[in-house]
């Protein structure tokens, strides 16, 4: 027997492992499966090289609780280690690492969000233990060891008659972790961190049917065996060839990745990359609901099929982080800090990487299946109009597949609206207007009027659409986008010919007099318009600049300070040649007079959707009264 001290100058490491992991020690079940797993694959390397002499076998990990003993077993079938090796790796390598680790970032560890991200491994055991053994043997005909440690820098090392070959680590759990012998705490850990660990993990056992015998009786019962529960799936979908797997491999993946999600992916794609780095994964383009309130954090990030964390900030394009899936990649450097992840060369790559298959991935579907693709539009525009607004390299490429839909459903990409409206919709400036609604029924008035000049009104309805009609009126040259509410059609797409006021302008100016003592003047400005006498003769139209400035104030970003709380401003627009515009300047009665103009403000107001509440009370009730 030998016993000793570790090596190590910082008397109360334990404690600080214990403090300094608090707010994550279950993590030490990952680092101990970890290191199972490690060992297991090292073994198969050796035999496969022909460096150890000895059957790989099919070996498992087991993991078994023992609640009277309140113990934890963690059993591995791998590499083992001689007593030489324990010696070595767990007295001097393993607790130096973790010993300069701590050194190193007592002070900012609290801070950087490093922890659970580093080599401490094996000593992490002691976050839950209040003793910790290792019985092992070494695949080298040596006798196997048992290494004892209670928490101080003492432990014991002595010989062991254990026969079979890899390592058992037996951990004592302390008073005040007790929940790590329960079997929902542990089942619920290696669900989520083992789920997909390249080794087989044994957790209890499990109940399976038998076979039904063919010559079955009817009252015939089904009789269950027990077997061992292999709580992991050794080789998940993403650890594939593409080639291998059909759409639904994709897709019971999904469901094995999200148990509760009831909806089908629309799409995936399958992310396999090994220079200028190592990345392999599966990313579900999932339905996305029109507003932004979207669930992050829904990609799980792995090294090496062990699962490290949920929050992928940095490693995928942030407008990405709204898709589902799993990315893998042995190069991500997790032992640091999430700044030094977002500075990371690498990180960059990958982030630039993961961006460009994206788009080509919408684009051989856009290609492949136009009417398919245009079905799942609404779907994912979302998505896809921030990563335009937030990522440069994707904006480059989503020329060739983002579509713009107009109020019949029809899509169009940007060059084949252009191509499409260049003879009907450009403006005497030689500018080309695109019209849109953000909403069909309030707007319907204005989308007709458009509709009846043989102009096409698009649909762009998302939060963000004033932010991304800013950044494309800025990069196409002679390219305007105007909301049909935002003025009188005449004036959005501007042509030559001017329509004759029947007023003269005497009678114009008394006209705009008496509506200006009438109509309130914080909200509306008055304006006259000599119009088609069949167009609507009291319009309300909201002045495209100061709406979308507005709105961009309001989604965040861009607008200019403060705008988001101007309180709303409305044109007046009169159509000077409607049959309403004589009778006003025509009716003697002053009270006569006001109430044409209020009733027919009111009728303007309600065709946008702006009369409510009292006001709108009071129009029923006096229009009721009219009609007596």
């Amino acid at each position: 027997m030998s016993s000793g001290k570790i090596n190590v100058s910082v008397e109360n490491i334990f404690p600080l492992i214990k403090k300094f992991l608090y707010s994550d020690h279950e993590i030490f079940l990952r680092e101990l499966i970890s290191n199972a797993t490690d060992a297991t694959l090292k073994l198969k390397h050796l035999t496969s090289i022909g460096e150890a002499a000895v059957e790989y076998g099919n070996p498992k990990i087991n993991v078994k609780i023992d609640k009277e003993g309140k113990k934890l077993h963690i059993i591995d079938q791998g590499l083992g280690m001689t007593i030489e090796e324990v010696e070595k790796y767990i007295n001097q390598i393993a607790f130096s690492g973790a010993e300069e680790f701590l050194e190193k970032y007592k002070d900012s560890a609290k801070d950087s969000g490093v922890i659970g991200h580093f080599g401490l491994g094996f000593y992490s055991a002691f976050m839950v233990a209040s003793k910790v053994e290792i019985i092992t043997k070494s695949f080298k005909d040596e006798p196997a060891a048992h290494w004892t440690c209670d928490g101080s820098p003492e432990f014991t090392l002595v010989s062991h008659d254990k026969t079979e070959r890899g390592t058992e680590i037996i951990l004592h759990i302390a008073e005040d972790s007790l929940e790590f012998l329960e079997e929902g705490k542990i089942r619920g850990l290696l669900t989520k961190y083992n789920k997909f660990m390249p080794i087989p993990i044994v957790f209890g056992t499990k109940q399976e049917a038998l076979p039904k015998p063919e010559d079955a009786p009817e009252d015939y019962k089904t009789e269950y065996k027990e077997v061992e529960n292999i709580i992991n799936n050794p080789n998940p979908a993403w650890t594939k060839q593409p080639t291998d797997l059909k759409d639904e491999d994709y897709k019971s993946f999904y469901r094995e990745l999200y148990p509760m999600q009831f909806e089908e992916p629309l799409f995936h794609i399958h992310l396999n990359v090994d220079y200028p780095f190592n990345l392999t994964g599966i990313l579900y383009f999932p339905k996305l609901a029109p507003d932004l309130q979207i669930q992050k954090d829904k990609i799980q990030l792995y090294q090496n099929q062990v699962f490290v964390t949920d929050n992928v900030d940095g490693i995928v394009p942030e407008f990405l982080t709204m898709l589902k899936g799993v990315i893998d990649s042995p190069d991500i450097p997790l032992n640091v800090s999430r700044s030094y992840l977002q500075a990371d060369g690498n990180v960059k790559k990958i982030s630039n990487y993961i961006t460009r298959k994206v788009s080509d991935k919408l684009k051989s579907l856009f290609s492949e299946n136009r009417e398919d693709f245009q079905a799942k539009w609404n779907d994912i525009k979302i998505v896809l109009e921030y990563g335009m607004l937030s990522e440069p390299k994707f904006y480059e490429k989503a020329g060739d597949f983002v579509l713009y839909p107009t109020i019949d459903n029809k899509y169009f990409t940007l060059a084949e609206l252009k191509e499409k409206l260049k003879d009907t919709q450009t403006d005497k400036d030689g500018k080309l207007v695109i019209l849109y609604a953000s909403n069909k029924e309030t707007q319907h008035s204005y989308i007709e009027t458009a509709k009846e000049k043989g102009y096409e009104v698009l649909l762009l309805d998302s939060p963000i659409v004033s932010h991304l009609i800013q950044k494309l009126e800025s990069d196409n040259e002679n390219l305007t986008f105007a909301r049909v509410d935002g003025d009188v059609i005449e004036k959005l797409i501007q042509k030559e010919e001017n329509q004759i006021s029947k007023l003269s302008d005497d009678e114009k100016e008394s006209l705009k007099t008496v509506l200006e003592t009438i109509v309130p003047k914080q909200t509306y400005t008055v304006q006259l318009e000599a119009m088609d006498s069949k167009s609507a003769p009291f319009m309300i139209t909201q002045p495209e600049f100061m709406r979308r400035m507005k709105e961009m104030s309001q989604s965040g970003g861009g607008g200019m300070f403060g705008m988001g709380n101007l309180p709303e401003m409305y044109n007046l627009v009169v159509n000077t040649n409607s049959e309403l515009a004589t009778s006003i300047l025509s009716t003697e009665n002053e009270d006569a007079k006001a109430n044409l103009v209020k009733q027919a403000l009111d009728l303007a107001k309600l065709s946008q959707g702006l009369l409510k509440g009292e006001e709108l009370t009071s129009f029923v009730k006096r229009s009721f009264e009219t009609l007596r």
